[in-house]
């Protein structure tokens, strides 16, 4: 593999390694999310920014000379979002680890106010993650500081509905073990990445701090309308949740328990996806036979959520699923 890359002298072990992926956005938008980085109250020795370039049609570090200092670049042949991810996590020599979209940026003020959690921590009482909300306004105003009690990783997600997005929190590199991203999956590979690295997790604070900007982008994979686009985002979540579901079983009851409603989560969200993207019903049940024949299908009768509860009993009867396909396109984020 021929590969591209630019570093600066050792420093310090950084407090946050930021990995930021990059595949062909605006070099503009690069740049503000470094800016973003920059600006947060983390001295040049306490942070640590990797840009991994996944083959784009030119090379952004040639415009890129005021931030030379600032970063580590390195550009591979293109090989999709995970395994750049992948590639910037062997990298990472920072405690904690951040993951950015190029087009998006860290908004600061909240952001600090994360970083004042683990600052504030004995050393040998530091969460093991910090979760906060993305938002897709550039300058949201200022939430209140809602933060919850620390919690292990199971038990928050026996009791909460987890954010499956790999960027809304940042998390101490020590609990990573061997856990990366699944190569090939271009959707969901968030939501299997985000489940098992919180099961490793003794320690996990939550808050409601819109530290994160995402910038909504017409192109991006969830968006896409096309047939085989929709194949392949409804293929890919059935791979996840089976991939999650094979392993319940290797965890202790706590995590299992909390494995098996993320996954009962996720199957919710898949058959809502297959009515939603396809309006088809024989769609709907080639994929429930699917999910029949790998025990994943009836929904567990569990009070999850409401909507949880509310979708799981209609989808039990052909009637109920008839209904739910006939409607749930014509109505905008009904889940």
């Amino acid at each position: 593999m021929s590969e591209h890359s630019t570093t600066y002298q050792q420093q310090p072990k950084p407090l946050v390694s930021f990995i930021i992926t990059y595949f062909n956005q605006p070099v503009s938008m690069l740049k503000e999310c470094l800016e973003s980085i920059i600006s947060l109250s983390l001295s040049t020795d306490e942070r640590e920014i990797i840009i991994i370039d996944d083959g784009s049609a030119s090379q952004p570090v040639d415009l890129l000379h005021d931030y030379e200092q600032e970063m580590v670049y390195l550009r591979q042949h293109n090989q999709g979002v995970s395994i750049a991810r992948n590639r910037g996590l062997e990298m990472a020599t920072g405690e904690y680890i951040q993951l950015v979209d190029a087009d998006d940026k860290i908004i600061a003020t909240p952001y600090n106010h994360c970083l004042d959690i683990i600052r504030k921590q004995e050393q040998n009482e530091l969460a093991d993650v910090v979760m906060f909300h993305f938002t897709q306004k550039s300058s949201p105003e200022m939430s209140e500081g809602k933060i919850l009690p620390i919690q292990s990783g199971a038990t928050y997600m026996r009791n909460h509905n987890v954010r499956g997005a790999a960027c809304c929190f940042f998390f101490r590199k020590s609990i990573l073990g061997t856990l990366r991203f699944t190569p090939g999956i271009a959707y969901g590979e968030d939501e299997e990445f985000v489940t098992l690295l919180l099961l490793r997790a003794e320690s996990v604070c939550d808050t409601d701090f819109q530290a994160y900007y995402y910038r909504p982008n017409p192109g991006s994979a969830t968006r896409l309308t096309n047939q085989e686009a929709i194949t392949k985002r409804l293929d890919d979540t059935h791979t996840v949740i089976c991939r999650l579901h094979v392993q319940e079983d290797n965890w202790p009851p706590e995590e299992r328990e909390a494995i098996r409603r993320k996954v009962s989560q996720l199957t919710m969200d898949y058959l809502y996806n297959t009515m939603r993207l396809t309006s088809s019903i024989k769609e709907l049940e080639r994929r429930i036979a699917e999910l029949t024949k790998e025990g994943l299908f009836p929904l567990p009768d569990n009070h999850y959520t409401i909507k949880y509860k509310w979708f799981q009993r209609l989808t039990t009867s052909p009637l109920g699923r008839s209904i739910l396909c006939r409607t749930l396109p014509l109505i905008k984020n009904s889940l």
